[in-house]
């Protein structure tokens, strides 16, 4: 499939999408045989998704690791981490305060005048495990990079290439070339597998929507039409800020960026899964100018520490629930269920629906009703796709900036050991350019 014309397919997959399942929501006999359809289309987007996933963990090994190899010392390394961390502890900020200040600002909840005895007996059911900040750090190291590897945990992969990289960084040195020629291969083999893969993208963006629409029908977006407008305004508002500090660090090149990364934002928009768009946002970020060996080091921290849509989600979720249940929050009590989200949020990397988990163990920390999720579970598909492919932004956005100010650096730094001629030609190479 030629790549420029794939956007436009997917656009005609969602487009198509909407209506085959309006069209199958209308004619199925009853809710049960709308399911049963649904199913159908379900299975198709479970398989395009399986082949996503298939590829994930070699692909996030391969340039990882080869990453790390390019860079070679530690310093280079912890100097990328910190500036990675210090853009998504503020974007998860930010992120985190406009969704509280909508929430105030439209009180979404208000008037629904709902009783905390309402819906307790069909709570939703989720399952938010052993979810604590203790069981969070323990996972994060894997037992077994097999076992890591084979559930797509990102983070344990990232762990577990960090040390493989440095190993390799250090062997390259003592005569150990092949390996980081294999490596490098390998990820050059994951990216061709990867455009076989996305081929088949339209067709399962066509599955996922009309799955979605054959359920709960075209009504249900009418009737929580107030809320779902309002919250596709928060991200548009997000969306804003985010390009905003872009453009304070890149200037007009981030409109660039956004055009680059239209295909993965429509991907993970239409399939709510950030793992659809993976692949395409490393090849978007190449094409950029963003190094590989940078590139592909901070975007999968990026996918376990930076989920800017998920956060906003989150906190216009809980504060929505609280509205609906007339129960008072004051501004001390919103920020530290602010801060709770911070923390409680980076353990749900690579959960299915992560938000959702998120929010319902969220909950009864602050004595909110779990059954408000009722309210929000059946329109979650649609709010899932805005704050999915919202992550995708932040988290290109977030790496390109990385990437021009490591760029800086290195510059900044031969220039302190190269002759002045010598310095501003290097400058002026395409590497120093985003």
């Amino acid at each position: 499939m030629n790549k420029n014309r794939l956007p436009r397919h997917i656009a005609i997959g969602i487009a198509a999408g909407v209506l085959v399942g309006w069209l199958c929501h209308h004619f199925a006999a009853d809710t049960k045989s709308a399911k049963d359809i649904a199913a159908y289309f379900s299975m198709v987007t479970d398989i395009f998704l399986r082949m996503i996933k298939m590829i994930i963990a070699p692909l996030v090994f391969a340039t990882l690791v080869g990453g790390i190899a390019s860079l070679g010392s530690s310093r280079s390394v912890g100097r990328i981490g910190t500036r990675a961390m210090a853009w998504f502890i503020s974007a998860s900020l930010i992120s985190l305060l406009i969704g509280m200040l909508l929430v105030n600002l439209f009180q979404p909840g208000a008037g629904m005048n709902l009783h905390l005895g309402q819906g307790a007996v069909a709570s939703p059911v989720v399952n938010t495990g052993d979810f604590s900040l203790k069981v969070f750090v323990s996972h994060v190291f894997p037992r077994s990079i097999a076992e890591a590897m084979a559930n797509n945990e990102i983070l344990q992969i990232v762990v577990f290439s960090l040390f493989f990289g440095f190993a390799l960084a250090g062997l390259k040195q003592a005569g150990f070339p092949r390996i980081t020629s294999l490596v490098d291969e390998l990820a050059k083999v994951m990216f061709k597998i990867t455009d076989y893969v996305m081929a088949f993208a339209p067709i399962g963006v066509f599955a996922a929507i009309a799955s979605a629409i054959t359920t709960e029908g075209l009504g249900l977006l009418l009737d929580y039409g107030k809320l779902i407008a309002e919250f596709y305004l928060g991200i548009a508002l997000l969306w804003a800020v985010l390009f905003g500090a872009g453009y304070l660090f890149l200037g007009r090149s981030v409109f660039t960026l956004g055009k680059l990364i239209k295909e993965p934002i429509l991907l993970a928009f239409s399939t709510a899964s950030s793992e659809s768009a993976y692949p395409k946002t490393m090849d978007a970020l190449e094409k950029f100018g963003a190094p590989k060996r940078i590139s592909s080091f901070v975007l999968p921290l990026g996918y376990s520490f930076n989920l800017d849509g998920s956060m906003m989600y989150q906190s216009f979720a809980i504060l929505f629930i609280a509205q609906a249940y007339n129960i008072e929050l004051s501004f001390t009590q919103q920020l530290l269920i602010l801060l709770t989200l911070m923390v409680t949020s980076k353990g749900m990397a690579g959960v299915a629906r992560a938000s959702v988990v998120v929010v319902a163990a969220t909950l009864p920390m602050f004595n909110l009703p779990e059954a408000g999720l009722l309210l929000i579970i059946g329109i979650d598909q649609f709010l899932d796709m805005a704050r999915t492919a919202t992550n995708v932004v932040g988290n290109s956005i977030a790496t390109a900036v990385v990437a021009r100010a490591e760029q800086a650096h290195e510059v900044e730094a031969e220039r302190g050991e190269l002759p002045a001629a010598q310095s501003v030609a290097l400058a002026r190479t395409p590497a120093t350019t985003v």
